[in-house]
């Protein structure tokens, strides 16, 4: 195991949790500033063409409380989902943990994937970060702002393990052909 991996693993139990790099903060900033900067000028927008002209003092006060809201968010939301976001790939599954406020755990078995792909956002291609998306014939996952090279040797590792399952599947059918 190397250090690289050591350091951003953590424990729970027996399974090894990986972090997120530094990049995928950055990149969450980014987004969420640019997510935010729209907002406001929406709220803006609102403010210009109908509360100001109408004199709506409530919808002032409303406009102020939610660019506050949004403005708290935008700073602390990422910090938060950087920190709680961890992932791991094992022989078995894929476990990823994430979320804000709320909590959300997907675990999927490996030998349920139908596709991998990985992606690139113009966000993620800045911070050299990408998503692997796994699709199951319940939906899809998706293991977020991993960097790029780990993402591709993920998808790779798990494209060999499918390999390996369909295989060892074939041959037992072939036995209990051979049987019959």
């Amino acid at each position: 195991m190397g250090k690289e991996y050591e350091a951003t693993a953590k424990r729970s139990g027996d399974v090894t949790y990986e972090k997120l790099s530094k990049r995928a903060l950055y990149c969450m900033y980014l987004a969420g500033v640019t997510g935010g900067v729209v907002l406001l000028a929406i709220i803006g927008a609102v403010n210009v063409f109908w509360i100001f002209p109408e004199d709506i003092t409530a919808g002032k006060w409303i406009s102020l409380g939610l660019a506050a809201v949004l403005l708290i968010e935008v700073l602390v939301s990422p910090y938060f989902r950087y920190h709680r976001y961890r992932y791991s790939i094992n022989e078995e599954c894929i476990d990823i943990i994430e979320g804000y406020l709320f909590v959300k755990r997907s675990i999927v078995p490996i030998e349920r994937i139908h596709k991998l792909q990985t992606a690139k956002g113009p966000f993620d291609q800045i911070f050299k970060v990408a998503k692997v998306i796994v699709t199951t014939g319940g939906g899809d996952v998706t293991l977020s702002f991993v960097e790029e090279e780990k993402a591709e040797q993920i998808a790779e590792s798990l494209r060999r393990r499918i390999n390996e399952i369909v295989k060892d599947q074939r041959a037992e059918e072939r036995a209990e052909d051979g049987r019959k």
